[in-house]
């Protein structure tokens, strides 16, 4: 689970997009999520855009079997995560707390689309936990296949 920019400040920042909640508690909720369904999940937050880089380059070197990225404000803008993000052989979903496509112009872009299996958008803290269930399924998919 990768958070970007701006993301540790759930719970503070803007409670009318993104609630209360704060990145902890999301933590947590996915853990809990994760153990039901089998899965190991690991948490990462930066706000250094090379940092996010050289995680994902991580998780290409250890063979992830899938990545969930809310990358913030980088989502619409940011080239380096995408390439870096496009190494990946496996399944990448996009989440989002708020509803990127009913806010401003510049946020109903992400650079990411292309690339990513799909994304969530609108459901606050359940859009992290669709997208693990997402994740989960398609990872169990592709070992069926």
């Amino acid at each position: 689970m990768l958070n970007g920019i701006n993301l540790n400040m759930f719970g503070k920042r803007d409670p009318k997009q993104y609630g209360t909640i704060t990145l902890d508690e999301i933590n947590a909720r996915l853990g809990t999520l994760a153990q039901e369904l089998g899965a190991e999940m690991e948490y990462f937050q930066t706000n250094s855009e090379g940092e996010m880089c050289e995680r994902i380059h991580q998780g290409y070197q250890d063979g992830v079997d899938a990545v969930l990225i809310n990358a913030g404000a980088w989502t619409h803008y940011s080239y380096g995560i995408r390439d870096a993000l496009a190494i990946l052989t496996c399944p990448i979903i996009e989440l989002h707390m708020s509803n990127i496509h009913a806010r401003e112009a510049f946020r109903h872009v992400s650079v990411f689309a292309e690339i990513a299996k799909g994304q969530i958008c609108g459901f606050g803290v359940d859009s992290y936990l669709l997208a693990l269930r997402a994740a989960v399924s398609s990872v169990s998919a592709a070992k069926a296949a």
